[in-house]
């Protein structure tokens, strides 16, 4: 006929481990620089809410801020004001304060 058929070139054989190299470059720094930060904070999350006491200052996720007086295995009891106690869920404390801090608010 009036046109040759056209064919592909011929490519060398590349090493496969070469073909996954930025997919595994991508997962590492993926690793490193997300997940294991995350991973990190949830622990000293957990770590906190375990060592909780009485008397330890907290803020809750709601942002109410108050003393510790009393600890169960799946709740806590806050003092946010003179004889005014709530109970609120051990995961939903945010953060221990410092000693004292409710005092200098």
């Amino acid at each position: 006929m009036f046109i040759s058929n056209a064919y592909a070139a011929s490519t060398p054989a590349s090493n496969e481990l070469m073909s996954f190299l930025p997919l595994i470059i991508i997962f590492v720094l993926f690793f490193f620089m997300i997940i294991r930060p995350q991973m990190k904070a949830a622990k000293e999350q957990r770590n906190m809410i375990a060592a909780l006491q009485k008397g330890d200052e907290v803020i809750t996720s709601g942002g109410i801020v108050g003393k510790v007086t009393k600890v169960t295995d799946t709740f806590v009891t806050v003092e946010i004001a003179e004889n005014t106690e709530i109970v609120v869920q051990k995961q939903s404390v945010q953060s221990a304060l410092p000693k004292g801090t409710i005092k200098n608010i």
